[in-house]
């Protein structure tokens, strides 16, 4: 009885496997590709995402948006920029250390002979995150701001020449004069030297060279 028990158990277990392997035949994985079932770790997934230097590719014409009369050949080179996430949305992936590389690159020029030649790239060899520009902004001029209420009533008054725009000097010769937009005063481009070196004299009400009175 034992025995049949046995031989049921390794038959079934037999079956099993053929019919396991004839699955792994039909359905063959990729060469290279990863299984479904695996589970990438956390801590694996935070260090290939947080902010880094990742190799990147970048097109040329952004590096050098001046030669436009070249086709570059890769159009795109592959270097190392910052990049990846922060912990907090104030902050950004920037670098803190850079260096210059050098690649051979080939230049075309339509109508013309192609050559390779040498060109310089940045690249970023540490990221930190830091504050964001913008908000770096913003948390400095509040603080420039604190204790300083008069003088800012004292800016804006000052300014407040620019809200509302001064009459014309003269309704004709618009272009002789000069106006002060905080204070309104007119005065004349002509000068009394530039006047009196053609022989002439200021006009300070019309702001022109006359004749000399005689």
């Amino acid at each position: 009885m034992n025995f049949l028990l046995s031989w049921v158990h390794w038959s079934l277990a037999l079956l099993l496997y053929l019919h396991h392997a004839k699955w792994s035949q039909a359905a063959p994985t990729a060469e290279g590709e990863q299984k479904t079932h695996q589970v990438v770790k956390f801590m694996d997934v935070y260090q290939r995402s947080y902010c880094r230097p990742i190799e990147t590719l970048v097109d040329i014409f952004q590096e050098y948006p001046d030669e436009i009369e070249y086709i570059f050949k890769p159009s795109c080179v592959p270097l190392m920029r910052c990049g990846g996430c922060c912990n907090d949305e104030g902050l950004e992936c920037v670098p803190t250390e850079e260096y210059n590389i050098t690649m051979q690159i080939m230049r075309i020029r339509i109508h013309k002979v192609q050559h390779i030649g040498e060109m310089s790239f940045l690249q970023h060899n540490k990221c930190e995150c830091r504050p964001k520009k913008e908000r770096a902004r913003q948390e400095k001029k509040s603080v420039r701001g604190k204790g300083k209420g008069q003088k800012r009533k004292r800016k804006k008054s000052r300014y407040k020449s620019w809200n509302f725009p001064c009459g014309p000097c003269s309704e004709r010769r618009k272009h002789l004069f000069v106006q002060d937009p905080q204070t309104c005063k007119c005065s004349c481009k002509n000068t009394d030297s530039r006047c009196k070196a053609r022989q002439l004299e200021l006009n300070e009400r019309t702001c022109r060279c006359d004749k000399p009175r005689r």
